[in-house]
């Protein structure tokens, strides 16, 4: 079992910037591809981007392809998120979660991390 818990929301400006952390617990965290996802009030849950097991592949929604990065620590038990040039559209509660899948569907990940709130003002 994997539990993750997140970290570094908050409230920015638009334009602004955040790093949202991911820190797992559980020997098999490094088995897993990492998954960031979204779910702003009154919408489903989105996803944002994915990295693999071991950092060298990631993929992005293309709403935030070129302003978030995904990376991780393996030594550290820690995925990130780098949130660049943040739009009010972006306001949502961000929520990490683990798959053994290369997917980007919710169904498919399996342990998720309680979520973190991240509000940008206009």
């Amino acid at each position: 079992q994997v539990q993750l818990v997140e970290s570094g929301g908050g409230l920015v400006q638009a334009g602004g910037s955040l790093r949202l952390s991911c820190a797992a617990s559980g020997r098999t965290f490094s088995s897993y591809h990492v998954g960031w996802f979204r779910q702003a009030p009154g919408k489903e849950r989105e996803f944002v981007g994915v990295i693999n097991w071991s950092g060298g592949s990631s993929y992005y929604a293309a709403s935030v392809k070129g302003r978030y990065i995904i990376s991780r620590d393996n030594a550290k038990n820690t995925v990130y998120l780098q949130m660049n040039s943040l739009k009010p559209e972006d306001t949502a509660v961000y929520y990490c979660a683990v798959t053994h899948v290369w997917g980007s569907h919710p169904d498919e990940y399996t342990y998720w991390g309680q979520g973190t709130q991240v509000t940008v003002s206009s």
